[in-house]
């Protein structure tokens, strides 16, 4: 297993799908992993939003996290996402990422149910009590429904591994405040700004942006995480027009296109979510060629 401390621009993995969505291609997740690693990212995190966990089944989950952890055989860390609605299935998914060599999970609040601050260390202790690895809490209240400040983080750094948040708020100011209200309990990885969060202290970003360009990805925030400006700041204008292609609404599709577009084919989303129109293939292949990827 990869030691800590986790640091670094971390993937977010797609999860790629044969043609027909019917299945998972694991041949291409390999490759993806392999694509990760040769290109500088310091870790993977499959089974997040990204990863469209809600629409894999238990099998299908199991035979991604065998894939990614034994393709990146100890190379980087893998963290698994394990975020759930109900704090038994956490526990249970939980168990299972590390039983079969996971690092790390990733755990985002309960997504309906609208947690209290009370509720929310109920779950996270649950989970923290059952396994032995570390636990990244996931900051995320568009989709969560639940926003979990400085002061909640603070009382949740207090769990003995619950070590990590990633922070994704637009409010970059969230890093510096976690920081000083955990005081030195709990590490900020970047949710979405990563350039910006790494001038107020995150010394790692889980990226989106990374799937399709991992090496400027990484060079960009590592460059940053250094503090030297000078170099990093060219490297997030010329990775800029990427971001709104993988951010928002079409975070998945509009990733799945990119690499359908460079030749490393992902295969569609999954329903509800659909592939990006065609109507857009054009402006999204200049951005590519912008950052030497088509």
């Amino acid at each position: 297993m990869a030691s800590e401390p986790f640091s670094g621009c971390y993937t977010v993995l797609v999860t790629p799908f044969t043609a027909d969505g019917t299945a998972v291609d694991l041949p291409a997740l390999r490759r993806l992993v392999d694509y990760q690693i040769d290109n500088g990212v310091r870790g993977l995190i499959p089974l997040g939003s990204t990863g469209e966990f809600l629409s894999v089944s238990r099998d299908e989950r199991a035979a991604i996290v065998d894939t990614v952890v034994k393709t990146a055989a100890g190379r980087v860390p893998v963290l698994i996402g394990t975020g759930e609605e109900d704090t038994r299935l956490v526990v249970a998914l939980s168990r299972e990422a590390e039983s079969m060599g996971a690092d790390g999970v990733m755990i985002i609040p309960p997504y309906y149910s609208v947690p209290t601050e009370d509720e929310l260390f109920h779950h996270y202790s649950t989970v923290a009590d059952a396994i032995g690895i570390p636990i990244m809490v996931y900051n995320n209240p568009a989709t969560s429904n639940v926003d979990m400040g400085a002061a909640t983080l603070a009382r949740l750094s207090r769990i003995p591994n619950c070590r990590y948040v990633k922070e994704s708020t637009l409010e970059v100011t969230r890093v510096r405040d976690i920081l000083a209200a955990c005081d030195g309990r709990m590490t900020v990885f970047a949710g979405v700004l990563g350039y910006e969060s790494a001038w107020l202290g995150a010394t790692g970003w889980v990226a989106v942006c990374s799937n399709v360009a991992p090496k400027l990805s990484a060079d960009m925030f590592h460059t940053a995480m250094a503090g030297d400006r000078e170099a990093a700041l060219p490297l997030y204008r010329k990775l800029a027009p990427l971001l709104p292609w993988v951010g928002g609404p079409r975070y998945v599709s509009g990733t799945k296109a990119a690499f359908r577009l460079i030749g490393m084919d992902m295969g569609p989303p999954r329903p509800p979510r659909l592939p990006l129109p065609e109507t857009d293939h054009a402006a999204l292949a200049a951005v590519l060629r912008g950052i030497d990827l088509l």
